[in-house]
Order: C-alpha cells, then sequence, then structure tokens
C-alpha cells in the first residue's frame, strides 16, 4: 500500500513538472512572437550603430531582444544575463540568434579580460 502512494505521488509530480514545462515554453513562445510584431518596422534601424557604437534601442527594449537573442541556446541564463548587461551599454542587440555582430560594434568589440567576446 505505502509502495502505491508513493508511485502516485512520484507520478503526480512528475506530471507536474511536465505541465510546468510546458507552460514557460508557451509563454516564451508567446512573448516572442509579440514582440517581433511590435518591433517589426525598426528591426533594421535598431541594430545599426551610430558614429560611437551605440544603437538605438531603448534600455526597456533590451529584455525583449536578448529574449529573441538567446532563444535557440542551450544556456539560456548566461546567455540573458550577457546578453542585458551588453544591450544596456550598447542600447543594441545583433539581429538573429547567432553572429552579425558587425551591425552592433560595441557589442561587437566588448571583450573578457582573457580577450574572449563579452556578448553573446
Amino acid at each position: 500500500m505505502a509502495k502505491a502512494k508513493a508511485l502516485a505521488l512520484l507520478i503526480c509530480f512528475l506530471l507536474l513538472l511536465v505541465l510546468a514545462s510546458a507552460a514557460e515554453i508557451i509563454d516564451s513562445n508567446n512573448a516572442t512572437v509579440g514582440e517581433d510584431l511590435i518591433n517589426k518596422d525598426d528591426d533594421i534601424d535598431n541594430h545599426k550603430g551610430s558614429n560611437d557604437g551605440k544603437g538605438k534601442l531603448k534600455p526597456s527594449q533590451c529584455s525583449g531582444e536578448c529574449r529573441r537573442r538567446c532563444s535557440k541556446t542551450h544556456h539560456k541564463k548566461p546567455c540573458l544575463f550577457f546578453c542585458n548587461k551588453c544591450c544596456a551599454k550598447c542600447l543594441c542587440v545583433p539581429p538573429g540568434t547567432y553572429g552579425n555582430k558587425d551591425t552592433c560594434p560595441c557589442y561587437n568589440n566588448w571583450k573578457t579580460k582573457e580577450g574572449g567576446p563579452k556578448c553573446p
């Protein structure tokens, strides 16, 4: 009897984990899709750097742009952390989920102490 209760509890716990993961995926997909539609017309201009290397994003736009930039990585937390840090400084996030850093000089040129890229 005790084994049956433990097994039922384990199954309930696993079901809750699956539901929570599905809700998180749905929520993140809806946020990204909505933001892409809102920023559709401004997408190209946001990534161009001006003479001082600063982009044209508003600080409030960094979170959405970084979610887009980090959407395909398996290392979401560090990607989002450093992307938001770079966006706050540069006001620019390159288009796409990888590469294209030449469209944002400040983002591209910020390096770690070891000389590697700071921004994802």
